[in-house]
């Protein structure tokens, strides 16, 4: 598996899918936690769509299962509160169809914008209630996100973006993952808005756990 440690740079991979209630509270929170850490976080937008299809659903397990569901929304609601968030509800339709949200956010090529504006369509979807398929409330986050809302759309639209939104969709598979958000930390996967402390600690400890690793395998010490 592709490590996400360079050199004495601690960095973690944030998959999320917008679509998705307990990536929406990762969102949300990931940024002090991680600053917190040490962290640097790549936000890696994706669909769970083709994944969930392989696995042989149709939509969310959450829709699937109405006892799942049901519970589902209560424990993010809940966990909102404790997080000391927004309020988390459910919008309509759900799960929201969330193409063009994540072309548009691969199509930022600046991190910063990126993560404003996917912040931005999590709070729009889940806050406010808003449709994130709907392409004026789309400008609206990349335009409150500082980027050019015409031009990312205009990019979003194209080959190379879908492309690439393609490429990430494989490659989440690749990884292994099944589920959003998912978090990469040197290598090894973490799953759930309940793992994020856990998958930024795995991160922030990196260079010890490589560094004590060279000790162990150097001369006279064979693994």
């Amino acid at each position: 598996m592709e490590k996400t440690h360079y050199g004495e740079e601690r960095m973690i991979e944030f998959w999320y899918e917008f679509a998705s209630p307990y990536s929406c509270l990762s969102a949300m929170r990931i940024d002090d936690l991680a600053a917190d850490c040490g962290v640097t976080v790549i936000w890696r937008p994706f669909l769970l769509g083709p994944i969930f299809r392989e696995q042989g659903w149709s939509t969310s397990p959450f829709v699937l299962y109405k006892a799942k569901g049901e519970y589902m929304w209560r424990d993010v609601q809940r966990l909102a509160g404790r997080y000391g968030l927004p309020a988390i509800s459910r919008p309509d339709p759900f799960p929201q169809h969330s193409l063009l949200a994540a072309r548009a956010a691969i199509a930022i090529d600046d991190a910063a914008q990126r993560r404003r504006f996917s912040q931005l369509v999590f709070r729009q979807e889940f806050c406010l209630g808003k449709d994130i398929a709907n392409r004026e409330n789309i400008l609206s986050c990349l335009g409150q996100a500082g980027a050019d809302g015409e031009e990312i759309l205009r990019r979003a639209a194209s080959e190379e973006i879908k492309g690439k939104l393609r490429d990430a969709v494989g490659r989440a598979g690749e990884i292994g993952i099944f589920g959003a958000p998912s978090f990469l930390a040197d290598g090894e996967l973490f799953w759930g808005d309940d793992r994020l402390e856990q998958a930024l600690e795995y991160a922030a400890s990196g260079c010890d756990r490589v560094s004590q690793s060279d000790r162990l395998t150097g001369p006279g010490n064979p693994m």
